[in-house]
């Protein structure tokens, strides 16, 4: 199951960041997930929150600009290695991994991670999992609507 990311743009520049979250918290969005990815020039916030759709109307309606993309985020055991028996199975999948980032989840014994990878993979990405007994993570497991 994929859920929705919130990529914003941002100018490199003192305060841009707490622009963007205050703007989320003043119309009470809960962040799950976020990643920040920079170059000298501008920065990349990728986001998951509480209701993605709400957040994005919300956020360009203040000028941001913003793009939505569906991602799979990922259930794995939270215990030493958790994280690298997925990416062995991954890597022996050859299931090229754009980009990664962990959710901010309720306590319990998994973590969570966001996956982006080729449209052309999910399928199969989909189908490892599967086979290895890994739960893609639904919208109740990382409290989004």
């Amino acid at each position: 199951m994929s859920v929705n990311q919130i990529s914003i743009f941002l100018e490199n520049r003192t305060g841009q960041l707490v622009e963007v979250t205050s703007i989320l918290a003043e119309n009470n969005i809960n962040l799950r997930a976020i990643s920040i990815a920079e170059t000298n020039d501008y920065g990349v916030l990728r986001v998951i929150v509480d209701d993605s759709q709400s957040a994005a109307k919300i956020l360009y309606e203040n000028g941001c600009i913003l793009s939505m993309t569906p991602v799979l985020a990922v259930a794995v055991p939270d215990k030493p290695a958790g994280l690298n028996e997925l990416l062995e199975i991954l890597a022996e999948g050859e299931i090229a991994i754009e980009y990664m980032y962990s959710v901010l989840a309720p306590k319990s014994d998994r973590a969570y991670m966001i996956f982006r990878i080729q449209e052309t993979e999910k399928e199969k990405f989909v189908e490892l999992l599967t086979k290895h007994n890994i739960s893609l993570a639904d919208n109740d497991e990382l409290g989004i609507k």
